[in-house]
């Protein structure tokens, strides 16, 4: 508990006023990732591996952008500093921690940004979360790091606290601008996300499945796997929780 607390106190004032709200979410998912490290690892490295592949052909490597770059785990962040001129790292919260990491190294520039495009859908503009992207120079590498399902989550949750005059597919839509804004750039970009969870007891069985796409069909996956986000002891003693995950690129 010491050093959740130290890492938030360190955290908060770096944090713009707007998004102080998440850094305790993102100091629990730092506790619970080491915690799991052993459990996580094999979902850290094959997205580390998705994100190698799809830029390994890349004829030109000048500008690289990490969506939800988050604890950097899963972002094989030396090999892209390395490779890439500069590398833009955009999430809503950077913890203290990251920006150590990131100080490391000259070409690292961090991004605070709500991709989640929640506020022009509630103003009636048509979202497009990753239109910011347009502006980047030179951009030739885009990362989705574990981001879309997560996209989900926070914009079921507030959809279900103050839903009035949003359109009651708001979580589908926001799941399909982040699709489409991917796709719809110029260059090479890499998606990883998790698009499911399975609820497990201790003997295998499985009582509770759902879509974290809430529908929306992911583009065709060329790498698949299981990441135990939840083992057993995390929650419970009886049951563990297990994401599927998908890379495209």
């Amino acid at each position: 508990m010491i050093a959740e607390a130290l890492l938030y106190a360190a955290t908060w004032p770096l944090t713009g006023k707007r998004h102080r709200k998440f850094v305790r979410y993102s100091v629990n998912l730092w506790s619970r990732a080491g915690r799991c490290a052993r459990d996580w690892a094999e979902h850290e490295e094959m997205s580390r591996n998705a994100i190698r592949s799809a830029a390994a052909d890349l004829r030109q490597k000048r500008t690289a952008v990490v969506l939800g770059s988050g604890l950097l785990r899963d972002v094989p962040i030396e090999e892209l500093a390395r490779a890439f001129d500069t590398v833009v790292l955009v999430d809503l919260v950077h913890l203290a921690s990251v920006r150590l990491s990131a100080k490391a190294h000259r070409n690292i520039r961090l991004i605070e940004r709500d991709l989640s495009g929640y506020d022009a859908l509630a103003a009636g503009v048509e979202p497009e979360p990753l239109g910011f992207l347009r502006t980047v120079p030179y951009l030739d590498f885009v990362v989705s790091a574990n981001l879309l399902s997560q996209i989900g989550r926070g914009v079921k949750r507030r959809y279900e606290a103050e839903a009035a005059g949003m359109p009651a597919d708001t979580v589908e839509r926001l799941i399909s601008a982040h699709l489409a804004g991917l796709s719809g750039l110029a260059c090479r970009h890499c998606l990883v996300t998790d698009i499911g969870y399975a609820i497990i007891d201790r003997n295998g069985k499985t009582h509770e499945q759902a879509d974290l796409l809430h529908g929306v069909p992911p583009p065709p996956a060329k790498a698949t796997w299981t990441w135990p986000v939840a083992p057993l002891g995390e929650e419970s003693r009886d049951y563990r929780i297990e994401h599927k995950v998908i890379a495209a690129w």
